[in-house]
C-alpha cells in the first residue's frame, strides 16, 4: 500500500520524512499544499479542509498509511522507523536517539525563529553562538558513524537536514568540525539517498515557506536566496 505524505511544497519539517521513506524503500506519494503569493500568502488550500480530514490534531505534515493518519513530524518519523528497526537497538542507543530527537528540535526552532522574524537583527547573534552549538553536536557524535552509534537511526535523517540547512546558510560553519562534514558526506553517499538526490523528485529548495521575513546585502524582500557552495538555495 502506498503511503501519502502531505505538506507544503517546501523542504521544512517533511524533508527528513521524505529522506527516511526513500532510504527504507517505502512506497509513498507527496501531496503538496501551495502557499499563495505576497502580500496575503493565502493558505486556504489547507485551512479549508483541515477540519474535514478526521484527525484529532489536524496539522502539517501528516502521513496516511491505510486507515491511519499520523501528525507531528517526529511521531511520523518514529512510526516509519519502528517498521524498520531504526529507533536504536540497545538501551544506550535508544537513550542517544531520544536525546538527539529533542535536541535537534531545539536546534531547528532557534534557526526557524531567526528566519521568520527579524533576520538581519538576529543573524549576527546566531552566527556568534553557532560554533558552540555545533561543537555540542560534534562532541556528541564523536568518532561514531551515526549519532546513536554504528547503526543509522531516524535521528540521523533529522540531523542531516538541519546540518545541510546550516551549510546552505553559512557555508564555512563546519570548517572546524570535520566529523560533522564527514557525517554529511556519509549520509549523502547512502545508495538510496544518493539516487533520490539525483532524481527530479528531490526538493532542493525552498526550505521554508514564502512569508518568512529575511533580507541580505544583495536582496531585501520576504524571500531571499542564500547562495552557498554548489549554488544551493534556501528560501
Amino acid at each position: 500500500m502506498t503511503m501519502k505524505l502531505a505538506y507544503w511544497d517546501i523542504r521544512g519539517l517533511a524533508q527528513p520524512i521524505r529522506l527516511l521513506l526513500e532510504y527504507t524503500g517505502t512506497k509513498y506519494e507527496d501531496k503538496f499544499f501551495v502557499c499563495g503569493e505576497a502580500p496575503n500568502y493565502d493558505k486556504s488550500c489547507w485551512f479549508d479542509i483541515k477540519e474535514k480530514l478526521g484527525m484529532d490534531f489536524p496539522n502539517l505534515p501528516y502521513l496516511e498509511d491505510g486507515n491511519r493518519k499520523i501528525v507531528q513530524s517526529n511521531a511520523i518519523m518514529r512510526y516509519i522507523a519502528r517498521k524498520h528497526n531504526l529507533c536504536g537497538e540497545t538501551e544506550e542507543e535508544k537513550i542517544r536517539v531520544d536525546i538527539m530527537e529533542n535536541q535537534a528540535m531545539d536546534f531547528r526552532n532557534g534557526f526557524v525563529i531567526m528566519c521568520y522574524t527579524d533576520f538581519d537583527k538576529m543573524k549576527p547573534g546566531y552566527l556568534e553562538k553557532l560554533p558552540g552549538l555545533l561543537k555540542q553536536f560534534s562532541d556528541f557524535l564523536g568518532n561514531r558513524k551515526w549519532f546513536a552509534g554504528d547503526k543509522i537511526t531516524f535521528v540521523d535523517f533529522i540531523m542531516y537536514e538541519l546540518l545541510d540547512q546550516h551549510r546552505m546558510f553559512h557555508s564555512t560553519c563546519f570548517d572546524n568540525f570535520k566529523n560533522l562534514k564527514d557525517f554529511l558526506d556519509r549520509f549523502e553517499a547512502l545508495e538510496k539517498i544518493a539516487a533520490y538526490m539525483k532524481s527530479n523528485r528531490f526538493i532542493k529548495n525552498p526550505v521554508n515557506n514564502k512569508m518568512h521575513v529575511v533580507s541580505s546585502g544583495r536582496c531585501t524582500c520576504l524571500m531571499v536566496h542564500w547562495r552557498a557552495a554548489g549554488n544551493r538555495k534556501i528560501h
